[in-house]
């Protein structure tokens, strides 16, 4: 099954700013590269903050930051960030939660690699109905599950999922509705799949 992963659509070239970088400098950055945020590093390249535009306006500046604050004052910690291994399901419900525009994108030694915007999700998201209903049906119904296209209903309304149906088991049906609700583009699914009886799902063989 298809599953996007943040590092196929993460930007690749960072503008990143160090603790003693002055707030003068980073607005400065933001408005060259026209960006709403910047990862702070240290020596070694790791994200220590994330210093955003807001933080940058008289009124967003924290208390005792002086009259030119540098970015190890100024920026939010600890940063939130991701992995480009983790899926662009998983960017996209952080950013959500945390009321963000961007993330940085770090390896396994926190080091900074990368960095993924809500603009990058919006566009992974913005796939068409059919696409999905495609997927559905071609990766998880038929491949994954081992099931005839005719044994279920699937459709799909700006990525809202509606799959009608009987199985054979009640774990077959909770497989079935996990995959789908992976499936990059997916909003919500909508279960109205009966099962035949109660037991864990097991793969034909």
């Amino acid at each position: 099954m298809k599953r996007r992963q943040v590092g196929s659509v993460m930007t690749g070239d960072v503008v990143r700013v160090r603790s003693r970088t002055s707030a003068q400098e980073m607005v400065r950055l933001l408005a060259e590269y026209d960006i709403s945020g910047l990862p702070v590093v240290d020596g070694d390249d790791k994200v220590i903050g994330v210093v955003s535009a807001t933080d940058l306006e008289p009124e967003g500046r924290r208390t005792g930051c002086g009259a030119n604050p540098d970015a190890g004052q100024l920026m939010s910690v600890p940063a939130r960030t991701v992995r480009a291994d983790d899926s662009v399901v998983r960017a996209a419900r952080l950013m959500s939660a945390s009321g963000i525009e961007r993330l940085p994108v770090v390896d396994e030694e926190a080091r900074l690699v990368g960095m993924i915007t809500r603009r990058d999700v919006l566009q992974i998201f913005a796939r068409p109905d059919s696409a999905i209903r495609d997927e559905v049906m071609d990766e998880i119904v038929v491949r994954a599950l081992w099931l005839s296209p005719r044994s279920v209903e699937v459709s799909v309304h700006d990525g809202l999922v509606t799959v009608a149906g009987s199985l054979e088991s009640s774990g077959q049906v909770a497989v079935a509705i996990r995959m789908m609700r992976q499936v990059d583009g997916v909003t919500a699914v909508v279960n109205r799949l009966t099962y035949r009886r109660e037991a864990p799902y097991q793969r034909p063989v």
